[in-house]
């Protein structure tokens, strides 16, 4: 059924000019920046594929998202956005801009919203560009879609086929997707067992951190105190997720809980990440990219809010499961709390306890 508020905001842009699908041969679609949007934006790759099926199709992406993408079926290609390297500055800009150029692209689709994303597209002589008319940018668009105050309470997977429905094309709403290979699934299982889990533990998925601040964390001591609770399911192991800056809190729950608890922050790339997260029987998170990860892969999941907004950034699947506490100041969208943390607070073990114990049929209760 479609979503009436997307409806009524693509009757509103019905003033775009028409973008005929068949003349487009090579698209180009920037990426988001960061892994939880990137994730989110893979219902728009499908529903790009489905409007231009017979279109070589681009993505450029900087490198720390790209590994999301890998193995994505509705893609040809993955250039990379060197920031740090040759894409570097002012004068890097250019040289993307050129590098971009040799490949004749035709349509540009922008998920990324800064003015640096149309101008690229711009200064890399793409005849059509297709975006949000934010940043100033709307006199580099040749289809700018208005951005309405409506837009932004929509869920990002939604937000993101808006530009395709302001564009009058197809934007079906699908489910996200992270397409894992077999080798890869090979190698994540070899991993589990060379870790000292057995051939049939019940691996329980653990991610502790969440960039831009301690607003969006639940607390270290209440993930090790959920474990050692979580202990006497037969087989359990517990794989602590996160990058190297949370390697001192994966090791505090590790030490904490002891046997069959493994730190993994900061010991694996996003790919290997991603296949051990397929592993999981069960995966526990605060808001973060892993978070919609285990939405993607439909591992079931419980995912504890505090300060973010689970009306926008929620992990869309039948298989996750939110926990949060209404507080007056949730959600702040503050990186750190200001006074007690009492969203987080409010969040106690037994509730995080009771909902997995449901999750995960057939176990002996602690």
């Amino acid at each position: 059924m479609e979503n009436p508020a997307i409806l009524h905001l693509a009757q509103r842009n019905q003033k775009m000019k028409t973008l005929n699908p068949s003349s487009v041969h090579h698209v180009l679609i920037r990426t988001p920046n960061w892994v939880g949007d990137a994730v989110m934006s893979t219902p728009f790759l499908r529903a790009v594929r489905k409007n231009f099926p017979h279109s070589h199709i681009t993505l450029l992406a900087k490198p720390w998202v790209a590994p999301v993408y890998e193995n994505n079926p509705h893609i040809n290609r993955i250039l990379s956005y060197d920031v740090a390297g040759r894409h570097s500055g002012i004068v890097g800009k250019f040289r993307l801009a050129k590098d971009l150029r040799k490949h004749d692209f035709d349509l540009a689709l922008l998920l990324q919203n800064a003015f640096e994303a149309a101008f690229l597209a711009w200064l890399a002589g793409i005849p059509i560009q297709l975006g949000y008319d934010t940043d100033a940018r709307k006199m580099l668009l040749s289809h700018p879609v208005h951005r309405y105050p409506s837009l932004k309470r929509l869920h990002q997977i939604d937000y993101y086929l808006e530009i395709l429905n302001g564009a009058k094309l197809i934007a079906n709403p699908a489910e996200m997707e992270i397409f894992i290979s077999d080798a890869e699934k090979c190698q994540a299982t070899q991993l589990i067992r060379a870790s000292g889990c057995s051939n049939r533990a019940c691996v329980i998925g653990i991610n502790p951190g969440a960039a831009f601040g301690t607003a969006k964390r639940w607390f270290a001591n209440r993930f090790a105190e959920l474990c050692n609770r979580l202990k006497s399911i037969p087989d359990v192991c517990f794989l602590i997720f996160g990058g190297p800056e949370e390697e001192d809190l994966g090791e505090y729950i590790a030490d904490t809980v002891g046997d069959a608890c493994i730190n993994l922050c900061g010991k694996t790339t996003l790919r290997e990440a991603i296949s051990l997260i397929g592993q999981c029987r069960l995966f526990i998170t605060n808001d973060s990219g892993l978070m919609h990860v285990a939405a993607a892969l439909h591992i079931p999941q419980i995912a504890i809010f505090g300060s973010t907004d689970h009306t926008t950034t929620s992990p869309r699947s039948h298989l996750s499961h939110i926990i949060r506490m209404p507080v007056a100041c949730s959600p702040c969208m503050k990186p750190d709390c200001p006074t007690d943390h009492r969203c987080m607070n409010a969040v106690t073990v037994d509730h995080v306890l009771d909902l997995a114990l449901d999750l995960l049929p057939g176990r002996l209760s602690p």
